[in-house]
C-alpha cells in the first residue's frame, strides 16, 4: 500500500494496564508494515500517554484509533467517561498528574478531545496529530 493512500485501525482494549504495552506494541507494528517507521518513537510515546490516561482515569473499557490521511498520523483514544479532561502541567513543574497530557501537547503537531454520544453510550475522544513531513 503506498503511503500517500489513507487508511485506519482501531483497537479495542479493556481497562487493564497491559493494554498500554499492547496498544505501543500493536502501533509499532502498523507504522511499520506502512513504511512509517520514522514516526514510530514520538507515536508510541503519545499513543501510550493517551491509553495510560483512558485506562487510568476510567473503569470501563477504551480503544486506540490509528489514522493515516495526507501526510498526517492522527492518533486517538476512546474512553467511556464523559468528563472535561484536567488541562495539561507544564513539564517544568513536579507532579504526578498532568505531565502525560503535558508531553503529548509538547510532542504533537496537534492536540484535542470531543464529548462523545453514540447509541446512548457517552464518553470522549483524546486525539493528537504527526505530520510526516
Amino acid at each position: 500500500m503506498p503511503e500517500n493512500e489513507p487508511w485506519e485501525y482501531t483497537l479495542y482494549i479493556p481497562n487493564d494496564v497491559r493494554a498500554v504495552t499492547v496498544a505501543r506494541r500493536t502501533l509499532r507494528l502498523i507504522l511499520t508494515m506502512h513504511g512509517l517507521i520514522r514516526l514510530t518513537d514520538t507515536a508510541e510515546l503519545l499513543a501510550a500517554e493517551l491509553v495510560s490516561n483512558a485506562v487510568r482515569h476510567t473503569k470501563g473499557p477504551a480503544a486506540l484509533r490509528v489514522r493515516w490521511s495526507a501526510g498526517v498520523l492522527r492518533i486517538g483514544a476512546w474512553d467511556a467517561d464523559p468528563e472535561p479532561l484536567e488541562p495539561p502541567v507544564e513539564l517544568g513543574v513536579l507532579g504526578e498528574e498532568g505531565r502525560g497530557l503535558a508531553l503529548v501537547r509538547a510532542c504533537a503537531d496537534l492536540w484535542g478531545w470531543q464529548p462523545l454520544a453514540r447509541h446512548g453510550n457517552r464518553g470522549k475522544y483524546v486525539w493528537c496529530e504527526l505530520a510526516a513531513a
